[in-house]
């Protein structure tokens, strides 16, 4: 296997120049922390937090009954439906249906190692037995403390206790007078104390009275309420506020910190009956599988029904996951990033403690049961003392069939070639839609891939245009590469989420490292943009940091 000092510098290579992403994204949304240099997660809780790969977040509060977005639809609504939803919602909350032990042993069997459930959302409503506030859980009809039993019901599966925690709080700003809003300085608990106060003593709550919590996220200004968490449990791993935590999108870069990925299985992270499209099985588990070969954990999300049913299509592609995972968990569990995020439709993880590659393929067209394929890899040398397994198969049986399904690897100058199949019956049909995954040995790295940095952005009034600075760090081992940038609208979107497509701007070719920079105009000065460099490697495209377009002046 690689050596530690060349595994740290080929590491270092794929990771790019900077994860400097709080001094790069700025503050764009009013009390959102994007500065994570100052987190006290203590660096051996944060190991721990990056070996479990795979979570489970939970959004459900008191609106589900109506099927609506969670909490939002209080911003901007009328008098009238801000009284009745905080008023008359309560009285008829009683999810009936509600089993925590079912939900847990379901995660466990996907492979879910923590758990992270909305204890208390934007609305206000605690989902526990708070002092703090009338509007919470025991105020109504089934006057349960959901969050004990949801956190004690995931305990006893043997899966990691977390909590979601809103520092904005629109009930406070309903009673206190104020407009519902967020994004805005008027409404954060930093210029409101009796709102700092009031968090503060239902975090107080939720940190003495469950037992240790190993994971919190916080969605809002976390400065103040994190020193409290670390200060109340020291062990916990504060997530949103102390490391980046992206929504509906993945990073174009691998980062050697901790870091997680939030998505939903459809479009909403409340339950919504009426216009959600679910994505399939196979791709939430090709977002497992992007987001580890970049470093990353996966925070999938559920909404369960208002009676307190997951609804089915959930259920049935937490089950999707769970086959897949009790097959392939191996390759997701304390692993890191290659030198490489992928080749292709092959994406890299390798274990932490070198020992072993997984090479997981996730072609378009689905594998048949039985039918050999070739794999080429070039990023990947093979030694001496190289295995390459099929996981969950032991090579020997095919059903029905005089074949030895055994994996052969032959070395040659364009890449390891490998002579492999998908032998194990896992379904009836032949046709296998998820990846399957190579479980590599003694390999060695067959190429130092090149390094891009985003810089930075000048704005050019007379020719009303921006000019895009990016470097070229190292060459790895091309004579020559395209370079560029790419950006997108981020107008609309607070500082985690993304949904607009990257566009390209031209590229250009270097032979040597160095600085380049590119001209972006024609775009609306009222509008928000990010951009990133990105360096075209024969095998794949890696990119700098984003950073957001500084405003025109």
């Amino acid at each position: 296997m690689v050596k530690n000092g060349l595994r740290a510098l080929l590491l270092m290579v794929l990771l790019g120049a900077s994860t400097g992403y709080g001094a790069a994204q700025g503050k764009a949304i009013a009390g959102e922390n994007t500065d994570f240099t100052s987190s006290l997660n203590k660096p051996g809780r944060d190991e721990w937090f990056r070996d479990q790969g795979f979570g489970l977040f939970i959004h459900w509060s008191v609106d589900s009954q109506l099927g609506t977005t969670i909490s939002h639809s209080l911003v901007g609504a009328s008098d009238d439906y801000v009284n009745r939803f905080y008023s008359d919602l309560p009285k008829t909350f009683d999810p009936t249906r509600f089993d925590p032990n079912d939900w847990a042993r379901l995660a466990r069997l996907a492979g879910v190692r923590y758990v992270v459930f909305t204890a208390k959302h934007h609305s206000g409503f605690a989902m526990y037995n708070t002092r703090t506030t009338p509007f919470n859980i025991m105020n109504t009809p089934f006057h349960r403390d959901i969050t004990a039993e949801i956190l004690k019901a995931f305990k006893a599966q043997g899966i990691a206790p977390g909590l979601y925690f809103s520092p904005d709080d629109f009930y406070w700003l309903h009673q206190h007078g104020k407009t519902i809003q967020r994004g805005i300085e008027d409404v954060q608990p930093s210029h409101n104390p009796g709102l700092l106060d009031y968090d503060s003593a239902q975090l107080r709550e939720l940190l003495t009275s469950y037992g240790p919590i190993d994971v919190l996220f916080f969605d809002g200004e976390a400065t103040s309420l994190r020193q409290l968490a670390w200060k109340l449990q020291p062990e916990i791993v504060v997530t949103r506020g102390a490391m980046r935590t992206p929504e509906q999108t993945i990073p174009g870069q691998a980062f050697d910190e901790p870091w997680e990925a939030n998505d939903t299985m459809g479009d909403a992270w409340q339950y919504q009956p009426q216009l959600d499209h679910y994505k399939s099985g196979h791709q939430l588990i090709r977002s497992l599988v992007e987001t580890r070969a970049k470093g990353g954990n996966l925070l999938l999300n559920v909404g369960p029904r208002a009676n307190g049913e997951l609804p089915i299509e959930q259920e049935g592609r937490l089950r999707e996951i769970a086959l897949w995972m009790f097959v392939n968990s191996e390759c997701i569990y304390a692993t890191r990033p290659w030198i490489i995020t992928n080749e292709g439709d092959v994406w890299f993880t390798r274990k932490k403690d070198g020992s072993a590659l997984y090479a997981i393929v996730d072609p378009d067209i689905p594998w048949k049961r039985g039918q050999w394929q070739d794999v080429v890899l070039k990023s990947v040398k093979a030694t001496p003392q190289t295995e390459i397994t099929v996981l969950g198969a032991n090579g020997k049986v095919l059903e029905y069939s005089n074949v030895v399904p055994k994996t052969s690897f032959q070395m040659e100058s364009d890449g390891l070639h490998i002579h492999t199949m998908k032998s194990q019956r896992l379904f009836d049909k032949t046709e296998w839609p998820n990846p399957v995954v190579l479980r590599l040995t003694h390999v060695q790295p067959a190429l130092v891939p090149p390094r891009v940095q985003t810089l930075g952005d000048e704005w050019d009034a007379s020719s009303g245009s921006y000019t895009l600075d990016g470097e070229l760090l190292e060459m790895g081992d091309s004579k020559s590469l395209e370079v560029g940038f790419e950006y997108r609208s981020i107008a609309g979107e607070d500082v985690h989420s993304r949904s607009a497509p990257w566009v390209a701007l031209p590229p250009q070719t270097l032979t040597h490292p160095g600085r380049f920079s590119a001209s972006l105009n024609g775009l609306p000065t009222s509008g928000r943009y990010e951009f990133r460099a990105v360096v075209r490697h024969p095998l794949l495209s890696l990119y700098g940091a984003e950073k957001v377009v500084r405003k025109a002046h």
